[in-house]
């Protein structure tokens, strides 16, 4: 789909192609979505911090780089925003929280945002959160709470709320976020875009302010999934100072994209997509980009998912020990600095005993033995990303986790891509999610991009 002259670039691709033809300089997108932001964001409670200054220098170094000839690659120019629980030297990183100490992580940049600096991005600012990726907004507190861009009255999903919000109102062309139970995916659903959570160790997570090591991730959201691979591309391999980072060999992942489905054997999962109170029309969805797969001449199986409760359970499990065990002194030191729901939230990881956290780690490493026995069948599995549109604002959080079909995946370690399959009657987007093997993050983005060449539902725009 070509662009409207004067119209600004959807996706990253299209603007690394504008870039490169002199069509568009990176000073005036960088201008332009910050005009967008300036109207827009007030509304969507997209930026915690935004670093015009500093990106005003990096857009005019991009623009000095293509005059001399000089290409970092496809990221070179483009406008991309930080979740705030990443380091990032222009600011403090807060984690949306009163509690973090501001001089956490101070006059440094994560690893993951040096990544993207390396590569020419322009970073435009810090994104919203849900305080330290986990505690639902508290509107008592002094941070913007963050709204869905198709119906304001609806979250975008969390805990990467504003990177997911910026992408979907085209207030920055992509960004990071992290996903340690579905915070990169539920946004990406419930907003319209596409977000990447990638195998435990592929991206360092150096710099972040961690919830759940054992499961944190930090990985790509942008509108289409081959914007994702440009992502990935700049932020993936290990470094020596993550020592849970994995020496896997990186994949050039946009040579990838060839829009072939040819021989890939897609598992389709439908044993856990009905949960009570999900949306009929998710499913319909589903089953109609189950049939574009198929048509552009993808093998469909079968699949069931075993242990996929205890699973789940094992995996929030974890997550609740160890978030509490970072935020024990804190928790005891300052209770009402923390919001009503993450102070709650963290407190119930005091419940669970060793006992309980080493039987969740035994349960965790069951369900990855058999869902690697599910890929000697399959190159991927698809289901959908959550089986309703994004919730109410003012609705309870964890009841909408329970129309969320994310957190298996991180429990197992492995990759998940959701990208957008439609919407509801509603008029909220929907996600199709596709989960593959460690380290298949390169097929995920081919199976998602060859998906994205039959749809358009990835070029969606909020009526904002």
């Amino acid at each position: 789909m070509s662009r409207a002259p004067g119209a600004l670039p959807r996706t990253i691709a299209e603007a690394g192609v504008a870039l490169r033809r002199r069509e568009l300089s990176s000073q005036e997108l960088l201008a332009a979505v910050f005009e967008r932001a300036d109207r827009l964001d007030p509304v969507l409670g997209t930026y915690l911090a935004r670093f015009d200054a500093a990106a005003l220098a990096a857009a005019k170094q991009a623009d000095a780089d293509f005059a001399a000839g000089i290409d970092r690659g496809p990221l070179q120019g483009i406008p991309l925003g930080v979740k705030d629980i990443l380091a990032a030297v222009e600011g403090p990183t807060t984690a949306q929280s009163l509690v973090l100490d501001r001089e956490w992580g101070a006059g440094r940049d994560a690893v993951a945002v040096a990544r993207l600096r390396a590569a020419g991005a322009v970073l435009t600012g810090k994104t919203t959160t849900m305080e330290f990726a986990i505690g639902a907004p508290d509107p008592s507190k002094p941070f913007p709470v963050a709204a869905n861009p198709w119906d304001t009255a609806r979250s975008p999903g969390g805990s990467s709320s504003g990177t997911g919000n910026g992408v979907a109102a085209g207030l920055f062309l992509g960004g990071l976020g992290t996903d340690t139970g579905g915070s990169i995916r539920m946004p990406a659903a419930f907003c319209g875009i596409s977000g990447l959570k990638v195998s435990h160790g592929r991206v360092p997570t150096t710099g972040c302010v961690p919830l759940a090591p054992s499961l944190d991730t930090i990985g790509p959201m942008a509108r289409s999934a081959r914007d994702c691979a440009a992502i990935l591309q700049a932020l993936a391999g290990p470094d020596a100072s993550d020592p849970t980072s994995a020496a896997a060999p990186v994949d050039d992942y946009l040579a990838a994209l060839d829009g072939s489905l040819a021989g890939v054997r897609i598992g389709v999962e439908r044993s856990h997509t009905r949960p009570p109170g999900h949306d009929p029309s998710a499913i319909a969805r589903f089953e109609e980009a189950v049939g574009v797969l198929r048509e552009g001449g993808a093998q469909i199986v079968e699949v069931a998912l075993e242990h996929y409760e205890v699973a789940v359970t094992a995996s929030l499990t974890a997550t609740l020990a160890e978030a509490f065990a970072w935020h024990r002194r804190s928790l005891q030191e300052r209770w009402l600095d923390y919001g009503a729901s993450t102070r709650t939230t963290l407190a119930r990881g005091a419940l669970a005993s060793s006992a309980d956290y080493a039987q969740a780690q035994r349960v965790r490493a069951l369900a990855r033995r058999r869902v690697d026995a599910l890929f000697e069948r399959c190159d991927a599995i698809a289901m959908p990303t959550a089986t309703a549109g994004a919730p109410l604002l003012a609705s309870d959080l964890w009841v909408a986790m329970a129309q969320v079909l994310t957190p298996f995946w991180n429990g197992v370690g492995l990759p998940a891509l959701s990208v957008p399959m439609g919407f509801t009657p509603a008029g909220l987007p929907l996600g199709l999610q596709l989960a593959g093997p460690a380290f298949s993050e390169a097929q995920l983005l081919r199976v998602g991009d060859a998906y994205q060449q039959r749809t358009d539902w990835h070029l969606r725009m909020p009526p904002a």
